[in-house]
């Protein structure tokens, strides 16, 4: 089931962009990544897309939805990312949540909630403070199961293979 917040719209595109951010999420656990991925969607087309990149880049603000942003701000010439989607397969954090207020992002659509760290629901929902001076429309639960799967796969497999220590 697709739960929204507030009186959010699905939109019919919004399953098969929320597969493309899939298979950046596959691809970050193929390259021992937390699968997280994002693309950012202008109109139609796909302008960017990013998964997460931490231990890859050891920098703590490797996360997809940032390397997004970045990435669309420098292909559109513009940080303002007015009349665009970001989809992620996870709620974003509040740094991820914040930049996407920053670059003034009117549409969020992700899979799965962060009961641990997620901004846009489950412990904040910086989305629609309206002290802010922009809000987000958030849609939630576009293949939810399958992102859910995906991350609990990745840390069965990293419990599984992590050493056993003494304490």
């Amino acid at each position: 089931m697709v739960i929204k917040t507030t009186t959010r719209q699905e939109f019919p595109a919004d399953e098969a962009f929320m597969h493309e951010a899939l298979r950046e999420a596959e691809q970050a656990a193929a390259d021992g990544e937390v699968p997280v991925g994002a693309i950012l969607v202008h109109g139609n087309d796909i302008v960017a897309r990013g998964r997460n990149a931490r231990e890859d880049r050891q920098d703590p603000t490797a996360h997809a939805e940032l390397i997004v942003i970045r990435e669309a701000a420098d292909k559109l010439q513009s940080w303002r990312l007015t009349g665009t989607t970001l989809y992620v397969t996870l709620e974003p954090c509040l740094m991820c949540a914040g930049a996407m207020l920053q670059a003034r992002i009117p549409r969020l659509v992700f899979s799965a909630r962060d009961p641990k760290a997620g901004a846009c629901g489950s412990l904040f929902a910086v989305h629609e403070d309206t002290r802010l001076n922009h809000q987000i429309d958030v849609t939630y639960g576009i293949l939810e199961n399958e992102s859910r799967d995906l991350l609990q796969r990745f840390f069965q497999r990293l419990r599984h293979d992590a050493p056993l220590t003494m304490t």
